[in-house]
């Protein structure tokens, strides 16, 4: 017994027997060197950016306001609304770096798998919202408020709220609507209360569908406290209402007199059908696909979903410019 006792020591001392060893466990925190622009472009979740093109949208809304200078400006407020949303990401892995390394998926996040240093991670999240805060006071103060806003909503989100069920997905949604209220601020423009309604309602419709699929995994309150607070027949109801409320808030913004002459356009309600496709084609990804947990994810990737959303800017687009 010795013998095999000193045989296996002597395995674990060389370099195989250490490589092996090391396999065997996974990476803790603190313990990776210098990021690479991967590791930096998963801690930031470059592609969760997409979201900010909410900013743009009181511009699209508003012919009447287009030019080259406010483009520059949306632009540039898009920026800040990225290196602010980053920074709530760094903060939310860091949180839950303990729950993510027992989810399927954000287990391989850098903080999770510990190919990342927290303190490294920390340093570019405060970087990251104070180069965001202070470029949006410089655009706009009005636009920053809402900017600083966001922040403290999300960073109470990451420390609470998303542990609150109702409450999590409710200010997922307020969370696009500041987006849109950021934008008009920016042009100096008073957005439509319909365009702030259906961006609230199809926010919520996607943070639902999100929820869902969190219960469709068997995910449980490990993973997240608001989890206890939701069921596939709740989940399936609240989705029911708020695509009706949605289809019917959108169908009335395309026909109301008021929008229709200031976007000079009676044919709105033609880009109607875009918007039933995109929400039944999501619906079925939900339902019956169960792969709604990454929304920007499939609205990169899903090829139906692209050509409605093309469809639908691309027509609004010849309604109000041609």
């Amino acid at each position: 017994m010795v013998t095999r006792i000193a045989i296996e020591g002597e395995r674990q001392d060389s370099p195989a027997g250490r490589a092996v060893a090391a396999g065997s466990r996974p990476a803790s925190p603190g313990r990776a060197g210098a990021p690479s622009l991967k590791i930096l472009g998963a801690l930031l979740r470059v592609h969760q950016w997409v979201k900010n093109a909410f900013v743009a949208a009181p511009l699209f809304f508003t012919p009447g306001h287009l030019s080259w200078q406010a483009v520059l400006y949306v632009i540039a407020g898009i920026s800040c609304f990225c290196a602010v949303s980053s920074a709530i990401y760094v903060l939310n892995d860091f949180i839950d770096r303990e729950a993510d390394r027992l989810h399927p998926e954000k287990r391989h996040r850098p903080l999770a798998a510990g190919t990342l240093r927290a303190e490294t991670a920390a340093a570019t999240g405060l970087l990251l919202a104070v180069t965001g805060l202070l470029g949006g006071l410089v655009l706009s103060p009005p636009f920053a408020a809402v900017l600083a806003l966001y922040l403290l909503t999300n960073v109470a989100y990451c420390l609470w709220l998303k542990n609150v069920s109702i409450v999590d997905i409710i200010f997922i949604a307020i969370g696009f609507v500041l987006r849109v209220q950021a934008g008009a601020l920016l042009i100096a423009v008073k957005p439509s209360v319909w365009i702030l309604v259906c961006t609230g309602l199809l926010a919520l419709f996607l943070a639902i569908a999100k929820r869902r699929d969190d219960i469709v995994k068997v995910l449980d309150a490990s993973h997240r406290r608001s989890i206890n607070g939701y069921n596939k027949p709740f989940l399936d109801s609240a989705l029911t209402i708020v695509l009706g409320a949605l289809v019917v808030s959108y169908t009335i913004y395309t026909t109301d007199e008021a929008v229709m002459q200031r976007l000079g356009s009676d044919h709105l309600y033609l880009t109607v059908p875009f918007v039933l496709a995109g929400i039944l084609r999501y619906l079925q990804i939900t339902l019956v696909e169960h792969r709604s947990g990454s929304p920007t994810r499939i609205a990169l990737t899903d090829r139906f979903l692209s050509l409605t959303v093309l469809g639908w800017i691309g027509l609004f687009g010849v309604l109000m410019y041609l």
